[in-house]
């Protein structure tokens, strides 16, 4: 048996090396390599596979083959089967073969600048030409009066005549050529250049030619600024320190009555003060977590809380004891406020979402999903947008209450937006971020200007009262009073801390106002409870004003 399959496989072998020797390479390729185009070697380093290009390869002294199929057959190089698989190249280095071909046809000589365009050249001098000598016109331009006139005009005109280089002479004959003449000068509408004159100044050249370069500053009437000066504040004073809390005070409210506040802390207890006294009144105890914000409804007995361990409650009062819970927070709540006109209840917190309550049913109306971070300050309004959020993504969204959507998202800032405060009777509101403390507008949300200091650490809280006095509370324990109109810092104060605490714990959380504005509340790392007033005895002249007004107004 095993010599008739090894006579069976010779007589095979030697039949196929007969058809190759028949036939030409192509038709032993059709008929051989379709056999092994499927079976696992294909590699011509197989011994096999190199058995078989060995049978259907004739040599070419016995095959005649045509002139193109013997050099397309015997060329020197790879073969189908030897061929190395292309690289997989990224479109970044094909990018940049591409661009460095472009530059090789394109630009050959890399450290040569290109020649300057006269055409732009001249476009650019006349642009600025037109900016610097805007309001500056030819005499020609000017009907000239009668010769009679002239000793009349010269005596009462405000003319300014330059000296040439020349005598006198040139003057009689090309003086007027190069008159200069400044247009009247533009009136603000501001209330601080009400005395400013409209007239305009005649600045003449004595020669007719002259090399001199005059200053432009002779030539171009100052403009007076724009910026509003800043009104005379009293600087602010500390006049109580209130001691009780055991870890770090996180967020105050007024009593719409003016008679108490309430401060929540990191000991998870509410504690309420009175005004006048700073004694304590009342603690309450229900959270397991910090309190991060409060609110006093003006309308009922109810106070809102709300912490770190998610929940936001609902105090009655005249129980002393909470009545309601809303739950629906996946994290802790970081703020809360109460609409002015509507039983709504607004909390944000650090699942990056803004959730609107029923105060009375606890149901949640809408859940404000948008930000992409912690929602860490929030206001509301009686008109549209009646939500306002600020973010840790840096970013303030106005929300439509009706459908709870948003209507706008202002990105001016770059940091996280930890604080906003609402003005009590302007319809604008300031938002206080690391980078910068902004203003803008309400209810379109047009950015107004930049306050002019930075407090360059992290604000965590801000103020505003009626008298248009803006407070802001750093991390670092500065307090700065700022002008709310001019943006102007007329005051940096820095707190001290109370004796066995470190400075490190010099932080302010919390800041609020009272309902008159003129007693200041500021929560601090330190446990402690300060209240500011202003300097009763302060006056312009024992504090004057040092204001400059900005050079140039940084819009973002």
């Amino acid at each position: 048996m095993t010599s008739a399959s090894q006579h069976r496989g010779q007589g095979l072998k030697s039949s196929s090396i007969q058809r190759g020797k028949r036939g030409s390479g192509r038709e032993c390729t059709r008929n051989i390599i379709p056999k092994y185009k499927n079976s696992p070697v294909q590699s011509p380093s197989s011994p096999l596979a190199a058995a078989i290009l060995h049978c259907w390869s004739p040599p070419p002294s016995r095959v005649a083959v045509p002139h193109r199929l013997q050099f397309k057959q015997w060329m020197p190089g790879p073969t189908s089967l030897e061929m190395e698989p292309v690289e997989p190249q990224s479109l970044k280095k094909l990018s940049l073969k591409s661009l460095k071909r472009a530059l090789d046809l394109f630009s050959p000589v890399h450290g040569r600048i290109a020649p300057p365009d006269p055409q732009s050249k001249k476009v650019r001098l006349s642009h600025k030409i037109g900016v610097e000598y805007k309001g500056i016109r030819s005499a020609d331009e000017i009907p000239r009066p009668p010769k009679d006139s002239a000793n009349q005009i010269l005596g009462t005109s405000n003319a300014l005549a330059l000296p040439g280089p020349n005598d006198s002479k040139d003057a009689q004959k090309g003086g007027a050529q190069n008159a200069l003449v400044v247009g009247p000068s533009l009136q603000s509408k501001g209330p601080n250049n009400a005395g400013l004159s409209g007239k305009s100044t005649t600045i003449i050249s004595k020669s007719g030619s002259s090399d001199r370069n005059y200053s432009t500053s002779a030539l171009i009437e100052r403009m007076p600024s724009r910026w509003p000066r800043p009104v005379w504040h009293p600087p602010w004073k500390n006049y109580r320190v209130i001691s009780g809390h055991l870890g770090w005070v996180r967020s105050v409210a007024f009593d719409p009555s003016n008679t108490w506040f309430c401060t929540g802390s990191a000991d998870r207890t509410i504690k309420i003060w009175d005004v006048a006294s700073g004694r304590l009144k009342l603690t309450l105890t229900g959270h397991i977590e910090q309190i991060r914000g409060l609110a006093v409804s003006s309308k009922t007995t109810y106070m809102f809380s709300a912490g770190d361990d998610k929940q936001v409650k609902c105090w009655d009062l005249e129980q002393n004891k909470v009545i309601r819970s809303y739950h629906g927070h996946l994290s802790g709540v970081y703020c809360l406020a109460l609409h002015p006109t509507l039983e709504l209840l607004l909390t944000g917190g650090r699942d990056s979402v803004c959730r609107v309550w029923d105060i009375r049913t606890k149901v949640q109306v809408f859940a404000l999903s948008g930000h992409d971070n912690t929602v860490c300050s929030v206001f509301t309004r009686s008109t549209d947008p009646q939500v306002v959020t600020g973010s840790h993504d840096s970013t303030i969204k106005f929300w439509d209450l009706r459908y709870g959507k948003t209507m706008l998202t202002l990105t001016h800032h770059k940091k996280s937006v930890r604080a906003m405060a609402q003005h009590p009777t302007e319809d604008c509101f300031a938002s206080a971020s690391a980078d910068n403390i902004k203003k803008f507008n309400l209810p379109k949300g047009e950015f107004l200007h930049n306050m002019l200091s930075q407090q360059k650490t992290i604000i965590n809280a801000m103020a505003v009262n009626e008298d248009g006095v803006m407070c802001t509370g750093g991390d670092n324990g500065s307090l700065w009073f700022w002008d709310w109109k001019s943006g102007h810092n007329f005051q940096q104060a820095q707190t001290i801390v109370q004796p066995g605490s470190l400075d490190s714990e010099a932080g302010i959380y919390a800041l609020s106002y009272d309902v008159t504005g003129t007693r200041l509340v500021s929560c601090e790392a330190d446990k402690t409870i300060k209240m500011w007033k202003e300097d009763e005895t302060a006056t312009p002249e024992t504090h004057p004003l040092n204001f400059r007004p900005p050079k140039d107004i940084r819009r973002f």
